[in-house]
């Protein structure tokens, strides 16, 4: 049995980020910078509602042991 497909496409590494940024225009550049700055701030929102869920449960149960 063969396994190496002579028509199968060819499997192409991932560029670098450096790669990345140095191929891409400025507007691809600044879109990936806007979408940067909202996945940061879901992420935000998120630490604050664990911080929330997590002081909600320390009143109830109380704090843990450092």
């Amino acid at each position: 049995m063969i396994d190496d497909d002579p028509f199968a496409a060819a499997v192409r590494k991932p560029l670098s980020l450096e790669a990345q940024l140095e191929n891409a225009s400025i507007d691809d550049l600044e879109d990936r910078v806007e979408r940067l700055k909202a996945e940061i701030t879901a992420c935000e929102k998120a630490i604050q509602a664990k911080r929330a869920q997590r002081a909600a449960a320390d009143s109830v149960f109380g704090a843990r042991p450092s």
